[in-house]
């Protein structure tokens, strides 16, 4: 099947739908942007142009809450907001159909292609015909099929990019997106509670590992998938869930005994905000104490932090933590 994108109107008209007008903490929830982002945007570059509530607070347009959305998946993909903000949504629509799509891990790129797009496809059909049960039910007999680690990989990685590409050709609604990403965050959570504790390793070669954001970064089903294929691994995981201030993330991985604190960061992630908050980081922690990074952040890539270890894929997770254990314990 192949899904064509809506026209700007069509998705006007959803977002129009919605009805009242909606407050800057609910669009920061539902955007991933920032308080502080949305109000640097008003003053520089004009947009959102919020009304006021009878107190004075700022509250947003529901067409204005569905293009924030568009420019924050397009800076997802790379680019400037300098360069998509002030665009027209008919636009904002068309990029979504030309950027590049952040790349899949290469064993997520092969499942993709061998599982084929017609099965992915099912999962996107029971979530456009509200069967939330039935989604449910499909992914946990997925997982069951092929295991925790091929799931993530294999299943929610390529599904999640396919929801996102979706959604930005306006094929689905906000609430949809989120009915997924609930969706899946549960049944991965089930599995993760399902796992045996010790995975028949010694309690010394279990890396205890801390898993969060940095502030204003509010991407969460990354640092699950994360978590499952630690806790597949013999970790000892402990979630913060996005978006903890870093002085709290220290105070969180020294109180926990933490060996590794695990991070995620988004395309869009300032990257001189994401060096600085590492350096800082690095220096209110343990030498003993590592710190992991992954994400779709372009800077991770083109110029690593010391002192920093770069998960490149999460089919990279086992190799990392196998090398956990051959750096950090001793020869049998």
């Amino acid at each position: 099947m192949t899904l064509q994108p809506a026209s700007a109107s069509v998705v006007a008209a959803r977002s129009a739908d919605a009805g009242t007008f909606v407050g800057i903490s609910a669009v920061e929830r539902d955007t991933g942007l920032s308080k502080d982002t949305l109000r640097v945007w008003e003053r520089r570059y004009g947009f959102p142009q919020p009304h006021r509530d009878a107190a004075g607070e700022r509250i947003y347009p529901p067409v204005q809450v569905v293009t924030l959305r568009l420019i924050k998946r397009l800076m997802d993909r790379g680019m400037r907001p300098g360069k998509v903000i002030g665009r027209p949504l008919e636009e904002l629509l068309a990029l979504g159909q030309t950027s590049p799509k952040p790349a899949l891990a290469p064993a997520a790129l092969f499942s993709a292609r061998n599982a084929g797009a017609a099965s992915l496809t099912s999962y996107l059909d029971l979530l456009r015909a509200h069967a939330v049960e039935d989604l449910r039910r499909a992914l946990s007999q997925a997982l069951l099929r092929h295991g925790v680690a091929d799931f993530v990989i294999g299943t929610v990685a390529p599904l999640a990019q396919m929801i996102g590409d979706t959604w930005m050709s306006g094929r689905l609604a906000i609430y949809e997106e989120h009915l997924f990403t609930e969706t899946v965050q549960s049944v991965l959570r089930h599995a993760i509670a399902a796992l045996p504790s010790a995975i028949h390793t010694a309690p010394a070669s279990r890396p205890h590992v801390l898993l969060t954001t940095f502030p204003d970064e509010q991407h969460g089903l990354g640092l699950l998938m994360v978590e499952a294929l630690l806790t597949l691994e013999g970790a000892r995981c402990v979630s913060l869930g996005t978006a903890t201030p870093l002085d709290e993330i220290a105070r969180a991985a020294q109180s926990h005994g933490c060996d590794i604190v695990a991070l995620s960061f988004s395309q869009a992630y300032p990257a001189t905000q994401m060096a600085d908050g590492l350096r800082e980081l690095r220096a209110n922690l343990p030498a003993s104490t590592e710190i992991w990074a992954g994400g779709a952040g372009s800077a991770l890539q083109k110029k690593p932090p010391e002192q920093v270890r770069i998960i490149g894929a999460l089919s990279a997770v086992h190799a990392a933590v196998a090398e956990w254990r051959t750096l950090r314990l001793p020869a049998a």
